[in-house]
């Protein structure tokens, strides 16, 4: 069988605010309504305290989610803002609380950093709550610059340094 066109991506979904499961569900929504994207999988929910950011936050919903795209990094990158935007997130504070906040995680295999965009994401190995869902939906992709799968860098969460 023919392997279908396009890149293979990852993203990270996650909410705090509002009502998150159907945010997260309408992020899923919207990015399957959009040109250029399948969504091909997705994770169960995690609910997880909030990391970083100012103190009380409510906890995080978060998922993972598998999709084939003909975009480039930098458009589904605008995608995903947009989408973002439509749902009401506000970018005034770093890691403060959001109706939705999606994050690519890898983009095939590839490699890149700039101002605006780094793949694969630069903090992935460091949140458990990004590799759950990941390791649930993509247990044995290699992370490119690590060399482990999510599922081993969860395995050995909090024992490994990358400094």
């Amino acid at each position: 069988m023919a392997r279908p066109a396009g890149h293979v991506a990852y993203i990270a979904l996650g909410a705090n605010l509002g009502p998150r499961e159907k945010n997260i569900a309408a992020a899923l929504n919207a990015l399957e309504h959009t040109r250029g994207i399948t969504v091909e999988r997705v994770s169960n929910l995690y609910e997880t305290e909030a990391v970083g950011g100012p103190p009380g936050q409510p906890a995080y919903v978060n998922a993972a989610a598998r999709l084939r795209v003909t975009l480039t990094p930098e458009r589904l990158l605008a995608v995903l803002q947009q989408i973002e935007t439509s749902l009401g997130r506000e970018r005034r504070e770093r890691w403060a609380p959001r109706t939705i906040d999606l994050d690519i995680l890898f983009f095939d295999d590839r490699v890149m950093s700039d101002d605006n965009l780094s793949i694969p994401h630069p903090l992935m190995h460091e949140r458990r709550f990004v590799l759950e869902p990941l390791a649930e939906i993509a247990p044995n992709v290699r992370h490119p610059t690590l060399g482990l799968t999510p599922r081993e860098l969860l395995d050995s969460f909090g024992e490994l340094s990358f400094d």
